[in-house]
């Protein structure tokens, strides 16, 4: 696994009140798998995690929205956490950022509350995935099939509900963005079915 995403360059989209283990956790298995990755936020400085709804540890941005380039990364990766996407899902440019990788078939990664930025951005529509089960209403309202397993893909897209899912999300995770560009990821209608593991 060590050598699987050698040469890949991996965005994390996170904002101040990000769960920290759903970006904690995933980077360092991307980082192992040979990936690097990079911290892209809203703003400059330091961001700020959170363990459930207590303060976590605080951690350094890399890149601003405003000077990222999603056209120098291979893969996204979304945590959850309540504030994080709140904050994401209501500025444009994180909207665009995200856009381009449907838009070129690049493997995406969502966790928990992540997936609301993807309902603001409209890339739900058509897709079968999972979330944490309290948006659920929401994302069916945003045109997605809902399903309450513990890892979902489709097409590329990866999807988990919860930091105890996080091994199974991990997996996936690599596994997608090691196999590259999917023709299919900006498509609404899916060509295979998706994959989910059983809990």
């Amino acid at each position: 696994m060590a050598t699987k995403l050698d040469g890949k360059k991996v965005a994390i989209l996170v904002a101040d009140g990000f769960e920290q283990v759903e970006m904690t956790k995933p980077r360092e298995a991307l980082n192992q798998a040979g990936a690097e990755t990079r911290i892209v936020s809203i703003k400059s400085g330091k961001i700020q995690g959170m363990n459930h709804d207590e303060k976590g540890d605080k951690f350094e941005v890399d890149l601003t929205l405003y000077s990222a380039q999603a056209e120098d990364f291979d893969a996204l990766l979304i945590p959850g956490g309540l504030l994080n996407p709140d904050a994401m899902r209501q500025e444009e440019s994180a909207l665009e950022f995200v856009r381009h990788f449907f838009e070129v078939g690049k493997p995406v990664a969502v966790i928990c509350h992540g997936p609301q930025v993807l309902i603001n951005a409209d890339l739900v529509r058509g897709r079968t995935m999972t979330s944490w089960p309290a948006i659920q209403v929401d994302m069916r309202n945003a045109g997605a099939t809902w399903v309450d397993e513990e890892v979902v893909v489709d097409n590329g897209l990866v999807s988990s509900r919860k930091p105890d899912d996080i091994p199974a999300f991990n997996r996936m995770m690599i596994k997608e963005f090691a196999q590259g560009k999917h023709a299919e990821l900006h498509q609404t209608e899916k060509q295979t079915p998706p994959v989910t593991l059983e809990t």
